[in-house]
């Protein structure tokens, strides 16, 4: 009886120690929160989670309610006892939450898997939800490990990503971690581009790239090729005339939570169908 009164007591204690009202103030703490939580934890997500255009899980965020925006003010109308966000939310609006005095955890890691996996840790931690967050990895290794034995022995696919800005991903990207899981070389990386740099219209044809990736909301491309077609150093090139594309989400393309391992699986199935038939 004793131990089950214990029992009982640990377990009252471990969720009232629980955060009851999280708010997530970028897409990509929605997606890890709303992997993680108990649906009673959530208070907001943040105020494009429910846009597919930017969230992987906006048929889910549907469920919760959401920031009017995404400064300090709105997040705080919510009276949060924890507040997810990322490195890349305006210095300003970080200092005014710590400012008042909420509980703040800021995420900076999203390059590779690795990083990814740390950051679930980090909000199972907080959340209470340890034992989902490793769930939820082992889950993703299992997924990885499908993948990388379905494409063992392949031809890399020598990839460039394109789109209507005048930038390329390089080396230490979300984007070079995409082709680091597909069977792809990232002719940009491979060149001794890092991070997001202006695109070397010069150096493009010397890159031989096979296939161009790109964000978008059709599979077939319709929507980006004519806004590609108006820069003169992507229409010039063997891929582009030879309609030569993969076209990911933008949302998963950008992706910096497990939803990433998606992109892998569609870059990949894009990259070599024979592998997937």
């Amino acid at each position: 009886m004793r131990r089950v009164l214990f029992l009982l007591i640990a377990t009252v204690s471990l969720l009232a120690a629980r955060p009851q009202r999280v708010v997530s103030q970028s897409v990509g703490t929605d997606e890890l929160l709303l992997a993680l939580a108990d649906p009673g934890q959530i208070a907001a997500l943040s105020h494009i989670g429910r846009d597919a255009r930017f969230s992987a899980a906006a048929s889910e965020a549907q469920r919760f309610p959401a920031l009017k925006d995404s400064d300090a003010e709105s997040v705080l109308r919510f009276r949060p006892d924890l507040v997810l966000a990322a490195s890349f939310t305006r210095p300003e609006t970080l200092a005014l939450l710590r400012r008042a005095g909420v509980r703040l955890v800021v995420l900076d890691r999203f390059d590779t898997l690795e990083d990814v996996y740390a950051s679930i840790r980090i909000l199972g931690r907080e959340l209470g939800q340890d034992a989902r967050a490793e769930a939820l990895i082992a889950q993703c290794r299992g997924r990885v490990q499908v993948l990388a034995d379905r494409l063992r022995g392949v031809r890399p696919v020598r990839v460039l990503t394109a789109g209507a800005y005048p930038f390329t991903a390089g080396a230490g990207t979300t984007f070079q971690d995409l082709c680091d899981h597909a069977g792809a070389i990232n002719v940009a990386a491979e060149a001794g581009l890092k991070g997001h740099a202006p695109t070397p219209s010069e150096k493009l044809l010397t890159w031989n790239a096979e296939v161009l990736v790109i964000s978008g909301d059709r599979a077939d491309a319709s929507d980006t090729r004519p806004r590609l077609a108006e820069i003169p150093h992507y229409r010039v090139l063997p891929a582009f005339k030879a309609g030569r594309f993969v076209v990911l989400p933008g949302a998963l393309m950008s992706s910096v939570s497990h939803r990433r391992i998606d992109a892998y699986e569609m870059l990949a199935r894009g990259l070599h169908p024979e592998r997937f038939r």
